[in-house]
């Protein structure tokens, strides 16, 4: 399995755009690939939310605040990459297993981490237009406050922030 992923990010606000992902998956002989390509999808959109957007967030004694998506933010619509290309590695077989075929559930929800380090990929190059080279803190998920912080321009250059904000 392998995953490509594009982004747009605003160095601003902290948000970003998923401009198109490529996912090529290997299961075997699809028994259906409709359905397939559907969970290959759910997956990579659940994993997205995973690396981006899903923060969880405690009390100081402790207690987790953000229990479910009423309390943190899950993927829309809009979080879907606008180009979003999802291909079955064609001749694959697996002798071993009914109608030669392979589990693709979660595994795909890893793939999802490529949004990430396409966001990590992009606030690199933001550093380094402003003179900022090495490396840098960028924990996931990486939410909007993160991304902001992590761009470090002459805005949030301003600002101290506890090591553990990031």
């Amino acid at each position: 399995k392998r995953a490509g992923t594009e982004v747009e990010i605003d160095c601003l606000t902290g948000d970003h755009k998923n401009i198109r992902a490529d996912i090529i998956m290997d299961i075997g002989r699809s028994i259906n690939p409709s359905v397939d390509i559907g969970q290959i999808e759910g997956a990579f959109v659940q994993g997205l939310g995973l690396y981006t957007m899903e923060e969880l967030k405690f009390s100081p004694s402790g207690v987790l605040y953000t229990r479910g998506p009423a309390q943190y933010k899950i993927p829309a619509v809009c979080d879907v990459p606008l180009k979003f290309n999802v291909y079955l590695l064609a001749g694959s077989q697996n002798p071993h297993a009914i109608y030669s075929s392979k589990g693709i559930g979660e595994p795909v929800l890893f793939l999802g981490s490529s949004v990430f380090f396409a966001i990590k990929d992009a606030v690199s190059a933001t550093r380094k237009e402003h003179g900022l080279s090495g490396p840098f803190t960028l924990n996931s998920p990486a939410t909007a406050e993160k991304i902001c912080l992590a761009c470090s321009d002459c805005f949030t250059q301003m600002v101290r922030f506890h090591q553990d904000v990031c």
